[in-house]
């Protein structure tokens, strides 16, 4: 069974995509750029303000749907300097705790609408 989660507190899809999707126990959240939903612009221009509003996106996501970030398993981070790894690690360590997700990150040569950051993620929303 396929369910579409959508809200209006992260930004619209871009293209021919949905926000996030649960598919039996998994949700998979598709990469968030750091569009602030309220303006439609990037909440800021530096990878620190980027980077909390991407996880912040995929949190909204993830709460339209009754979960929580407790719940990702697994992240993607693709960066579009590999030199900001550190700064955005910190914004991301403060949205996880205790048992974090597995994680992998990528410097690419770029993203759309020249963002530094895009984050996905995927959830566990089945019974332990």
């Amino acid at each position: 069974m396929k369910k579409v989660l959508a809200t209006e507190k992260a930004p619209a899809a871009i293209g021919p995509y949905s926000q996030g999707v649960r598919g039996g126990d998994y949700v998979f959240v598709s990469g968030q750029l750091p569009i602030d939903p309220a303006t439609g612009a990037f909440a800021g221009e530096d990878i620190t303000s980027q980077t909390r509003q991407s996880l912040t996106n995929i949190k909204a996501i993830l709460e339209s749907g009754g979960l929580s970030m407790d719940q990702v398993v697994k992240t993607t981070v693709l960066l579009k300097n590999i030199n900001d790894f550190a700064a955005m690690n910190e914004v991301y360590a403060t949205f996880f705790e205790g048992e974090c997700p597995a994680r992998a990150a990528f410097g690419v040569a770029a993203l759309p609408k020249d963002a530094l950051v895009e984050i996905e993620a995927i959830a566990y929303c089945g019974e332990s």
